[in-house]
């Protein structure tokens, strides 16, 4: 049995944020019934590079049913009401206003349908000057400063996932469990009315250079891989033109790479570098000597000495060697063209007690565009 078994919910979504919650939701064990337009979900289009589909949709869709509808018919409309009737959840990500344009303004389905847990997400939110205003991850981005503290000096830069979207998407699907656990523990508490959007979500990750600006008059400046507040924190080349990225966290740390992994113990004395404020102060001078030092070496041999000397590091990798890592964990979901491995989730959830079997996982399968039609109008048509 799954955590989420007998969990209905209706997903209006389209693009990155909301499916992802409702994703994880069905990767949970929830009935996802994804609602997409007749030519689908713009995501399915985004390109086609994984057999043919998406790696967008393929990400975030596994599992899903899949229903077209046109909500500006009464037929579909109806159907929308009566599916609603039936669902624990209700997730949708149109534009501000537009549901309560489609007749199904959430302060009125809330009224209508008490236990339902109806959560909205947006650019800006529901309200506040900025809230018509159009917001895809990239822009948010922008417009919560993250670019400022993301690339190098004066070249600003994105970060290299859709991050915005996938905070948003986590914050809904938090919230969203938060209030079926209540729901649960206190039937009295029944549904609730969620807002979230991907300004808010991604400004709540920029607290620490918020409030470093804010209450510290420090501002923390693009550093590249470079830690804007610790040195060394950031990455070196070494001999055979591979980059290792290495962290200092406190003073133990910076005599032992010193000693060990440098082989030059005076440099932990030297008065440039007697402090994290000092080497800050000569970062340029501090990070040219371990460089030098480094490029004596290729990178394995370098990371020899960084655990013997019990220094965290980690290498500057590319896809290729994503691909191939050691670490990684896969996860395999169908589709109309073939099975399809993924990386697998963030957390390792072990259902069983120690030394018992786990069950294998049922593989989740892409949703072809409307191929629930004749299932959900057949159940929910009345």
């Amino acid at each position: 049995m799954n955590d989420l078994d007998g969990i209905t919910v209706v997903a209006l979504e389209q693009a990155v944020a909301a499916p992802y919650a409702s994703g994880r939701l069905a990767e949970a064990g929830a009935r996802v019934i994804k609602i997409e337009r007749e030519d689908g979900d713009f995501a399915r289009n985004y390109d086609d590079f994984v057999k043919g589909q998406s790696a967008y949709f393929v990400w975030l869709n596994a599992g899903k049913e899949s229903v077209t509808l046109n909500l500006k018919s009464p037929d579909d409309a109806e159907l929308l009401r009566n599916m609603l009737a039936k669902a624990d959840v209700f997730i949708q990500n149109l534009a501000p206003g537009a549901l309560a344009r489609l007749g199904f303004d959430p302060i009125d389905l809330r009224r209508r349908f008490p236990a339902l847990i109806i959560c909205s997400i947006s650019g800006y939110g529901e309200d506040g000057p900025y809230r018509t205003q159009k917001a895809y991850d990239l822009l948010i981005q922008a417009e919560t400063g993250l670019c400022s503290v993301t690339g190098i000096g004066e070249e600003l830069t994105r970060v290299g996932v859709s991050v915005s979207d996938i905070s948003a998407g986590m914050t809904a699907y938090q919230e969203i469990l938060q209030a079926l656990f209540a729901r649960e523990r206190d039937p009295a508490n029944q549904g609730r009315l969620i807002n979230v959007s991907l300004f808010h979500a991604t400004a709540d990750w920029m607290n620490v250079p918020y409030l470093q600006h804010q209450y510290g008059g420090f501002s923390p400046q693009n550093s590249g891989l470079r830690h804007p507040s610790i040195a060394p924190y950031g990455a070196f080349t070494c001999g055979d033109g591979k980059q290792i990225l290495l962290s200092i966290q406190n003073e133990r740390e910076w005599v032992r790479l010193c000693e060990i992994a440098l082989g030059d113990a005076g440099l932990a004395s030297d008065q440039r570098f007697t402090s994290n404020t000092v080497r800050l102060q000569h970062r340029t001078e501090l990070e040219a000597l371990i460089t030098e030092i480094f490029g004596r070496d290729d990178r394995e041999t370098v990371i020899e000495k960084l655990i013997d000397a019990d220094i965290a590091y980690g290498r500057v990798s590319q896809l290729d060697d994503l691909a191939q890592h050691p670490q990684n964990r896969y996860r395999i979901v169908e589709s109309a063209n073939g099975a399809i491995t993924a990386l697998g989730r963030g957390a390792d959830v072990k259902r069983q007690p120690p030394g018992t079997a786990e069950t294998r996982e049922k593989r989740l399968r892409i949703p072809d565009i409307g191929q629930d039609n004749e299932k959900i109008r057949q159940e929910f048509g009345k």
